[in-house]
């Protein structure tokens, strides 16, 4: 009996291994082209002229869409492609400009010119018999053949010319009305979502780092900072684990603020996050939310390459790592943090395009 038992659990074991040997793994061409004919194939997507980048199962788009639900809707088909791990969606939503419906006014057509009138030929007066002598000659008095030309209205050709050159002569677009600034006190609370990957091991003290705006900021109801404007911030202090009696440390700031073309430097408080010291592997997590919760965050979040989906075997939420030789500070792409201001700082509101979680 055991006999059989053993034979049974080594032809499962081989039939493991030889499905697991057919299965070959996707390369990123077969990937990207995969992703291609799957936007092509998407009827709610009208925009198919986007740049597909892969690389090890990462996937980039990037490219011009016309709507907030097409960079969506390009984002989830990428991301049910087999292989595909994570979606970097870079695409910019640049909507259409409509035609003026309005019609140029009709030109009036110019007068035909009035044809000149010439004098009228006198005609010879006819010899008149010595008894009618006196009516001839009163005849001659009464019409005496001359004929005046009126000369045309010089005044009213050039009124009729002066109406034609203002009709068309566009009028000047009325200048916008200026947006009043508006001064964010200190304490306001800004919400971002970091660009690229901060790391306790590899940072040094003055790095900059960049990210976007994760929650607009509204002040009596009016949002001040839509999550369309950028961030920068520097590496106030760091520490490797390996060199600090195995502790790391990493300490962040804000330190400047772009929107609608404008740059305004900001003072904040500091981010700052300490790792356990060697031996201990636990993560301190920053954000949170399960692997589904990431995807649905990247995608409504608005954020500068907002990403879809997670690492195959990745965790729920992103945050710090953990490291063998004591614990790093590794702050992933997407990551959310909180500063406070700490002095006011004086913007100038636009109508730019608003993210859809404003």
């Amino acid at each position: 009996m055991r006999r059989y038992l053993g034979l049974t659990l080594a032809s499962l074991l081989l039939i493991a291994a030889g499905c697991n040997r057919a299965t070959p793994a996707r390369t990123d061409a077969q990937i990207a082209s995969d992703v291609q004919n799957k936007i092509n194939a998407d009827n709610n997507l009208p925009d198919k002229q986007l740049t597909i980048n892969a690389n090890n199962g990462v996937v980039t788009l990037t490219g011009n869409v016309s709507t907030d639900s097409a960079r969506t809707t390009a984002a989830s088909d990428a991301a049910q492609v087999e292989g595909v791990k994570t979606v970097v969606n870079n695409l910019q939503v640049t909507p259409a400009t409509t035609a003026s419906n309005t019609e140029p006014e009709p030109q009036p057509e110019a007068a035909a010119p009035e044809p000149p009138r010439h004098e009228a030929s006198r005609s010879p007066a006819k010899r008149s018999s010595p008894k009618h002598h006196s009516s001839s000659s009163s005849n001659d008095n009464a019409d005496s053949g001359l004929r005046t030309t009126v000369p045309p209205n010089d005044a009213s050709s050039d009124l009729s010319s002066n109406n034609q050159s203002a009709s068309m002569t566009p009028a000047a677009p009325p200048e916008p009305t200026p947006v009043p600034k508006v001064t964010i006190p200190a304490g306001t609370q800004l919400s971002i979502r970091i660009n690229q990957e901060l790391n306790s091991e590899t940072a040094q003290v003055g790095d900059v780092f960049h990210g976007s705006i994760s929650t607009p900021v509204s002040i009596e109801g009016k949002t001040v900072i839509p999550t369309t404007a950028d961030v920068e911030g520097r590496v106030v202090d760091v520490k490797s684990a390996g060199r600090f009696a195995g502790q790391s440390d990493l300490v962040i700031e804000l330190t400047k603020l772009t929107m609608n073309g404008k740059s305004y430097a900001i003072s904040s408080d500091h981010w700052s996050k300490q790792g356990n010291g060697r031996g201990k592997a636990t993560a301190a997590k920053v954000g949170g939310g399960a692997a589904l919760g990431a995807v649905l965050g990247g995608i409504f979040g608005g954020g500068k390459g907002a990403a879809i989906g997670a690492a195959a075997g990745a965790g729920a939420g992103t945050g710090v790592s953990a490291a063998t030789k004591g614990q790093q500070i590794i702050l992933k792409p997407e990551t959310v943090l909180s500063f406070q201001l700490q002095s006011p700082v004086t913007v100038q509101p636009g109508a730019n395009r608003q993210a859809m979680n404003d």
